[in-house]
């Protein structure tokens, strides 16, 4: 509640969190598949996004802009480079959870774009903060409603392999509402809360989809002469066949 925690930025233990978790995107491959980055438009989600999905360390003379200027909001951390990595763009339907908590309250977008000049802001309608109310907490029904309108929006993005930097809470109530129709199994583990800067991997499947999607790897093969059934079952009707004749 605390209005020096107003945007909160990461500190320096969640500069380290996101210094380990950059190191296993790279190792494990994961950075070469990723072919777009969606944040959170607060300052921390915005500073995860670009340290562990960033580029390395930029330097001058580039022609590209940087994702994150050096020393941004006196982070002490140096200028992150927007080369061979995917595109990054802030999207206001993932935010945390709306109301009262300063923390969750973001800056204008005037004042991000020089800190983060390789983040496409284009998707966020209002340069203030207008979500935000300092005496109304989002229900928890909203921010379901919210994180399925989002999910929704997902599916209209041709890139299949996406990265999203979010919120506990906001992922929490999303993904809850989301695994409803799943086994209780899969939904308790979907909707758990995230650790500070984990990482998890899910496939989302349009069940709409299945059996539409012919893959350029599958292989018919030939189909042997007789019954194509189980084999008792053949047994069964030849015999079946032999009584009657």
């Amino acid at each position: 509640m605390s209005h020096e925690l107003f945007d909160a930025q990461l500190t320096p233990l969640g500069w380290n969190q996101v210094d380990g978790l950059r190191e296993h995107v790279k190792k494990s491959g994961l950075a070469e598949k990723i072919e777009l980055v969606i944040s959170s438009p607060l300052l921390r989600t915005m500073q995860t996004a670009v340290g562990v999905f960033g580029g390395e360390k930029y330097t001058d003379g580039v022609n590209a802009p940087p994702l994150m200027v050096e020393n941004a909001r006196h982070s002490g951390r140096p200028a992150v480079s927007s080369l061979n990595c995917p595109p990054f763009i802030a999207v206001e339907t993932c935010r945390e959870h709306l109301g009262v908590h300063p923390c969750d309250k973001r800056r204008s977008i005037t004042e991000y774009r020089p800190l983060f000049p390789a983040i496409d802001f284009s998707l966020i309608e209002n340069d203030e903060d207008v979500l935000w109310e300092p005496d109304v907490r989002e229900p928890n029904e909203a921010v379901a409603l919210r994180g399925m309108k989002f999910m929704d929006w997902l599916w209209t993005r041709e890139e299949k392999e996406i990265a999203i930097v979010s919120h506990s809470g906001f992922l929490f109530h999303t993904l809850s509402m989301y695994s409803k129709e799943c086994h209780p199994t899969i939904s308790d583990e979907v909707s758990k809360h995230f650790a500070n800067c984990e990482l998890r991997s899910m496939v989302l499947v349009d069940r709409s989809m299945l059996g539409s999607y012919s893959s350029r790897f599958n292989y018919a093969g030939k189909n042997p002469t007789g019954l194509d059934v189980p084999s008792d079952i053949a047994d069964k009707k030849q015999v079946d066949e032999a009584q009657k004749n």
